[in-house]
């Protein structure tokens, strides 16, 4: 029985300079992703979204090579999310159970792609915090808008929580992208079925959307609060306006009175 496990270390892993570092033999490689094979039946799986998967490795050998990949980690978790499933590879046939895949054998085109998703898993756990974080602190907002029918935040830490909040979105929608499936699964029937049933077992659709959904939310709010604050800007700017307009009058008002 062959087992995998997950975690969520950082927002991002610099894929590029981790290959140079690491001299392990790498079975897979592109420019978000890299695939090493230990030995015969060990694997570790690095995704450049902050997300390093282990196949049969020990509790030292994981410990160890989390702290060589430190460097290469932005924005380290504090709290690693991991995820984990285990492989039947002696299975007559593919199967899904709970926490459990079975497959023919131990084909490591197969491992990798059970790999693939539990990586895909814990970073769809990672982004779903990272939204609702974001949906949180927008309710805290809009409610204050509601009950007294204004902002509290001022100009400039309302720029600043509108640019924490797209950084964050930002974060969050440019690796969503890769999320698809691996063109591997297009040609071969068995990587397709598993890819699919996968995808089934982990809810990556379903999580997916809710994620999209979630951001589609804060960009309604984030238009609204640079809307408010524009208005707020005009606002001042016309009052400014005004007051210069009403003092001009005046001084005009008190030279008459003078002569």
């Amino acid at each position: 029985m062959y087992k995998v496990l997950a975690f969520q270390v950082a927002d991002s892993i610099d894929i590029k300079n981790l290959k140079t570092a690491f001299t392990g033999e790498i079975y897979h490689s592109d420019s978000d992703e890299v695939l090493y094979r230990i030995a015969e039946d060990k694997f570790i799986f690095v995704i450049k979204y902050g997300v390093v998967s282990f196949l049969n490795q020990t509790e030292v050998e994981m410990s160890t090579f989390l702290q060589f990949i430190a460097p290469y980690c932005r924005y380290p978790l504090d709290k690693r999310l991991s995820e984990e499933i285990d492989i039947d590879t002696n299975a007559d046939r593919i199967y899904f159970e709970f926490n459990k895949v079975g497959i023919p054998s131990a084909d490591p085109e197969m491992l990798r792609l059970i790999m693939m998703h539990v990586s895909q898993s814990v970073a769809l756990d990672h982004f779903e915090q990272l939204t609702d974080q974001l949906i949180a602190e927008a309710n805290t907002h809009t409610q204050t808008l509601e009950v007294k029918g204004k902002l509290e935040l001022g100009g400039t830490n309302l720029k600043r929580y509108i640019g924490k909040t797209l950084n964050l979105k930002n974060r969050i929608a440019e690796n969503l992208y890769i999320f698809d499936s691996p063109e591997e699964t297009w040609e071969d029937e068995n990587l397709n079925k598993l890819d699919l049933g996968l995808k089934r077992t982990f809810d990556i659709q379903a999580r997916f959307r809710t994620i999209e959904e979630g951001l589609a939310i804060v960009k309604e709010n984030l238009e609204l609060f640079k809307d408010l604050l524009q208005n707020r800007n005009s606002t001042t700017l016309e009052w400014i306006i005004i007051i210069l307009i009403a003092v001009e009058v005046i001084n005009l008002f008190l030279e008459k009175l003078i002569k």
